[in-house]
């Protein structure tokens, strides 16, 4: 899925509850509290890189028109100097099986996301492992203007949903 860090309100909220017996106005109430954790990515001296697959931006957990809004998020973001963002393309070969999400902070924690929470990493030879699965996908990814490419496309594609099911 989308990180965190990156994902709309809409879809925050939806990533919250799909698929879970969550009472509405607490996951909205989440939603919130983690877009608002967003402004992370505007402090002064502060560096990102986020790595996703073309599945995970593909991957919707609302209407097509919920993706349309969160690919711009997307793009909008990568815009930025100090964020790396990069998508590996369905076309690319993976490096390794993306078996669940992490992050790596300052390369000494890394947190995996799982179904019931996220499990946080400190054992050095593990934190190494997931930043050498980053290294990797990180490598086979595109960034830039072929990023936005991509971007722009898959979002031709929700659009074309989009038109289906108003007809």
């Amino acid at each position: 899925m989308i990180p965190a860090l990156l994902q709309t309100a809409e879809y925050a909220r939806l990533a919250l509850t799909v698929g879970r017996a969550v009472d509405e106005e607490d996951a909205a109430k989440a939603a919130a509290i983690r877009v608002q954790g967003q402004a992370v990515l505007f402090e002064e001296g502060r560096r990102f890189s986020f790595v996703l697959t073309e599945g995970a931006v593909r991957t919707w957990p609302g209407s097509p028109s919920l993706m349309v809004a969160q690919l711009d998020r997307l793009a909008q973001v990568s815009t930025l100097g100090h964020v790396r963002l990069g998508v590996v393309p369905w076309s690319v070969e993976v490096p390794a099986f993306p078996l669940h999400g992490f992050a790596v902070f300052d390369g000494a924690v890394s947190v995996a996301e799982v179904i019931t929470g996220e499990v946080v990493v400190t054992e050095q030879a593990e934190v190494s492992a997931h930043r050498e699965v980053f290294d990797a996908f990180a490598g086979a990814a595109v960034y830039g203007d072929e990023l936005r490419s991509l971007l722009a496309d898959i979002g031709t594609d929700f659009r074309k949903l989009t038109s289906r099911s108003e007809n």
